[in-house]
């Protein structure tokens, strides 16, 4: 598995053509307690950089991005009746959506983890 960040804090996690995308723990522990999250529909086609879920906490609201284009193939349905999985793991219980990536060229513009690390400081 690959894992590839996005400037503004999301991350997507790569196995073979499918994303499993969520915010980062930095961007969490920025956002504070997560009190809602609305996530795109199955089927859903996105484009990168366009948005695709919002996030709300106590502090603000906070739109999340596609970090790729493709099509939204599952949602978390766990995060409606308990939104603070976001905060508790925000990398794995927490993730937000997966996508079906339908430019993989796309994720050579995206982060690994060591340069992500350089801007979430």
């Amino acid at each position: 598995m690959t894992i590839k960040f996005t400037q503004d804090h999301e991350y997507i996690a790569v196995e073979g053509p499918t994303g499993t995308v969520g915010i980062t723990a930095y961007a969490q522990d920025q956002l504070g307690d997560i009190v809602f999250v609305e996530l795109p529909s199955i089927g859903k086609a996105l484009k990168k950089g366009e948005e695709a879920a919002v996030v709300e906490s106590v502090k603000a609201a906070s739109d999340i991005y596609a970090p790729v284009s493709g099509t939204v193939t599952a949602v978390n349905d766990e995060l409606s009746g308990d939104p603070g999985l976001v905060n508790r793991d925000p990398t794995g219980t927490g993730w937000m959506f997966k996508i079906s990536i339908s430019d993989p060229a796309e994720l050579d513009g995206l982060m690994d983890e060591v340069a992500y690390a350089e801007i979430a400081k």
